[in-house]
């Protein structure tokens, strides 16, 4: 079983407060089967941990970058957004960490995107209490403002529904249909899928704990069709 040292060697910081680093992987759910375990949850480490983050980035796209408010706006939700976080906390190896209830770990909550995503920035905020601001900063340089170029090339911040809408208006001059497949599972955790639709012809589908999560899942999983289609002609 991987251990929180292998962690800390993995990204070049040192916890002097273990304790502190430990509750960065505990969700609230493993509480309420855990009564007895000292640590709190990581909610309010990632409260904090959500605003160094944005800080740190709208500090270095402010001082490296002369654009307008607007494009900077849209880079620093494309750096920040919840899937981008998921990202880098799974090629991090956070679900090796991660402390859920044997119901969440069974329904997969490992691997799902929110809780990488609330972990990673539960991990910020712990690293701001324990080694300051310059240490944050510089791992999110490292492992999040470093895909900044990567995110410009592939036109990643601009909003998929858009993307998606902008493709189709141009080809086709219509826009894209969302509509509900499924919805599975209790109200607290709902699982919907909706497919995006072109002239009746379902382009792809996309899952989310949300209905607006799945739009933006299925907008995404469209694009690579149609960009896979234009590249094939």
């Amino acid at each position: 079983m991987a251990t929180l040292e292998e962690l800390e060697r993995q990204i070049g910081v040192e916890f002097t407060d273990r304790e502190l680093l430990q509750q960065v992987f505990v969700h609230r759910s493993y509480l309420n089967e855990h009564r007895s375990f000292t640590l709190g949850h990581n909610e309010r480490l990632e409260f904090l941990g959500d605003a160094v983050l944005e800080l740190v980035v709208t500090e270095f796209l402010y001082k490296n970058y002369p654009n307008p408010e607007g494009e900077l706006t849209n880079w620093r939700s494309a750096l920040v957004k919840g899937e981008m976080l998921a990202k880098i906390a799974a090629g991090l190896n956070f679900s090796d960490y991660l402390l859920l209830s044997y119901g969440e770990s069974r329904s997969g909550g490992k691997s799902k995107n929110l809780l990488l995503a609330n972990a990673f920035e539960a991990l910020l905020g712990a690293m701001y209490l324990d080694q300051g601001y310059e240490v944050c900063q510089k791992f999110i340089h490292t492992y999040v403002t470093s895909h900044l170029e990567d995110i410009l090339a592939q036109g990643l911040f601009i909003d998929p529904k858009s993307r998606l809408q902008e493709m189709t208006q141009e080809r086709w001059g219509i826009t894209p249909t969302y509509k509900l497949v499924s919805e599975e599972g209790p109200d607290h955790a709902k699982t919907f899928v909706i497919a995006a639709e072109i002239h009746d012809r379902i382009l792809a589908q996309g899952s989310g704990s949300s209905k607006q999560s799945a739009q933006v899942a299925a907008a995404q999983e469209s694009l690579k069709v149609l960009l896979a289609e234009q590249e094939a002609k």
